[in-house]
């Protein structure tokens, strides 16, 4: 078996409940079983995986979401956002996104969701506008709102050494979006 296919085959496995929860063991499983194939991805050595949609999907889980289950609250959380978002509009813009199911597909859009940047914003909402699925497109707007309030995501703060502002801490310690 292939290890993109492995990535996914796993991702799938582990399903919508665990995907978006903090689970310890679920991301000790995932680092256990993966964390030699991030790293491999995050040096752009998987690069022929974007033959596929399977293998831009397993990118995406190794560059976007592995790091934000396995690296939680340290620096490397979106270390290599730049390259997910880089083969998520390679991905794109050849149509794999298609060939996957809307529930996978979501995956493909999320590295533009976690992106700092205002434009990137606008893109995911748009995306998850053409998706269809309620639920992600509550998240892309939180998202990109958090984004136009602030310019930044007030939660990777402590975590990149930035210095908060008070408006930010305010909205932390009023139970603001925490990742």
């Amino acid at each position: 078996m292939s290890a993109a296919k492995e990535v996914v085959e796993f991702w799938r496995a582990a399903g919508p409940q665990r995907w978006f929860a903090r689970d310890d063991q679920f991301d000790a499983e995932f680092r256990r079983r993966f964390l030699d194939a991030h790293y491999a991805a995050a040096r752009r050595a998987c690069e022929d995986w974007l033959e596929t949609a399977e293998g831009a999907l397993a990118l995406m889980l190794l560059l976007d979401q592995f790091p934000r289950n396995c690296f939680r609250n340290t620096a490397h959380s979106y270390a290599t956002d730049g390259l997910a978002r880089h083969y998520a509009t390679r991905a794109i813009e050849e149509g794999l996104d298609r060939e996957l199911t809307p529930q996978l597909r979501a995956f493909i859009y999320l590295p533009f969701e976690h992106s700092e940047d205002p434009l990137d914003q606008e893109r995911s909402v748009a995306m998850f506008e053409v998706l269809g699925d309620l639920e992600y497109l509550r998240y892309a707007e939180l998202h990109r709102d958090i984004i136009r309030r602030f310019g930044r995501f007030p939660h990777r703060n402590a975590a990149l050494g930035r210095i908060p502002t008070p408006e930010e801490l305010d909205f932390l310690a009023t139970g603001g979006f925490a990742g």
